[in-house]
């Protein structure tokens, strides 16, 4: 099935045709890892976890490589090591940022395993590819496209004016006047970015022709990109937040040092999220991580369902009401779903909506068909495409071990007595307790049935 994306350089909505089928390439921006990954942060992450599965089963699994950087050398990074130090830290500033980069690099991969996101093949940290950046910054110097001024390296973007600005669309001038760049005096133009800058004694930093220093944030994606992916790979993807000047800038500066290359042949951008209704910021009062919602008891899982659920190129707006609803829906899929193997492929028609530009919403509506008409193996193989249901998700959803039956007998009993008291008020103090805890009471001349719902959460029973 021929895979369709929307190419955000043409456009227009592709067919996907890869250079090698035999080793389809993918690379997406990651994070800066001074500190826990946003909602926001993760959304990039669970659509191109789709892709890449999308292209496993497509091309297979062996014929894909997908690289997802980490920006290890940051100023905010400096900054938070900076903090801990002068909180009395121990150990140099350049350990601290060490550690800190460490630290948030396991809790961003724990948190996007939680969201059931495969590891990419690679993901490269840029501090291991300093020396790579230097050569590829020396290589734009010598090529005319990039100049050393007072400690930094800036390109030139003059020298690649004619095709600046292809990507989003808008002429250098038009960036000049709507842009607020960075005024300094040993810029040629306005425009022209950092390529390498100074570092203090204090500060990490590398030898370099140009002093001791690090490098700007552009050049590490162009250089760990062509140094695991070559000069022309497939995908390029990441948030529309990166189009300009990230994306921009690393076009630029990749296509001129790799002329002979085509660097990224498809670009895709993600649109960015909300919370019930409204940007996500501080200031609101709607700023919270993904451990934030995993440690409230939002399961992972959940929140993959809720993101899936609206298209990528759109803004996607995350309620409470939504994630409510979804883990209801994946409480009654796991059920439908339990002790049965997968059928042997994915639903053509789930496999049809994701070749569609990543149709995750339409992918999720055959869902709900297959699990209405009783097909459960179909449902759990098509839902593994898209990344739920998987066994490893699922023990947030395990009731199979839990027994209701002593709840069920003790407000069966309680309501018994209250028939012959007329006193109400335990049936209702259980009632209200075993609706606390997530539980829906279904309560009949049979007897009493107790189902877990949305934000069952087992340990509220044994307050009851």
């Amino acid at each position: 099935m021929t895979i369709k994306l929307h190419n955000t350089r043409t456009r227009t909505k592709e067919d996907f045709v890869p250079i090698d089928a035999d080793n389809v390439r993918m690379y997406v921006c990651g994070p800066t890892v001074y500190d826990r990954a946003h909602l926001g942060n993760a959304r990039p992450v669970v659509v191109f976890d789709v892709l890449y599965r999308l292209l496993r089963h497509t091309y297979g699994a062996d014929h894909v490589t997908y690289v997802r950087n980490f920006t290890d050398v940051d100023d905010k990074i400096n900054a938070t090591a900076l903090a801990r130090q002068k909180a009395g830290a121990d150990g140099t500033l350049e350990r601290l940022v060490q550690e800190r980069s460490d630290e948030t690099i396991g809790w961003y991969l724990h948190d996007m395993g939680a969201l059931g996101a495969l590891e990419p093949n690679y993901m490269p940290r840029a501090t291991e590819y300093i020396g790579q950046m230097i050569a590829m910054i020396q290589d734009l110097i010598d090529k005319g496209h990039a100049y050393a001024a007072e400690g930094h390296v800036l390109f030139a973007v003059d020298s690649w004016k004619t095709h600046y600005g292809s990507l989003s669309g808008r002429s250098v001038d038009d960036m000049i006047a709507g842009a607020r760049v960075e005024v300094a005096p040993y810029k040629k133009n306005p425009m022209d970015f950092v390529l390498w800058k100074p570092s203090t004694d204090e500060l990490p930093g590398w030898d370099s022709p140009w002093g001791r220093g690090r490098p700007g944030w552009h050049i590490e994606c162009s250089a760990m990109s062509y140094e695991l992916l070559g000069d022309s790979f497939d995908i390029h993807g990441g948030g529309n937040d990166l189009m300009f000047p990230h994306h921009e800038n690393e076009i630029a500066q990749s296509c001129c040092a790799h002329p002979e290359g085509e660097f990224a042949r498809y670009w895709l951008h993600n649109e960015m999220l909300q919370v019930e209704g409204k940007k996500m910021s501080k200031s609101l009062g709607n700023f919270f991580t993904v451990h934030d919602l995993l440690e409230q008891g939002v399961p992972g899982e959940v929140i993959r369902f809720v993101f899936l659920q609206t298209h990528y190129r759109k803004p996607m707006d995350w309620t409470e009401k939504k994630a409510r609803e979804a883990e209801a829906t994946l409480r009654k899929w796991r059920a439908l779903t339990a002790g049965i193997e997968p059928a042997a492929s994915a639903a053509p028609a789930v496999v049809a909506a994701l070749s569609d530009d990543l149709n995750t919403a339409g992918a999720l509506a055959d869902l709900y068909r297959l699990a209405a008409d009783g097909d459960a193996a179909g449902l759990l193989a098509s839902a593994q495409l898209l990344g739920l249901l998987s066994p490893e998700m699922g023990a947030w959803a395990d009731t199979a071990s839990l027994d209701l039956a002593a709840y069920e007998d003790r407000l069966a009993d309680a309501r018994a007595v209250a028939m012959q008291s007329k006193d109400f008020s335990e049936v209702d103090r259980l009632k209200a307790a075993y609706l606390a805890a997530g539980l829906e009471v279904r309560m009949s001349k049979d007897g009493v049935e107790l189902v877990p719902g949305a934000g069952f959460d087992a340990a509220k029973l044994e307050e009851v």
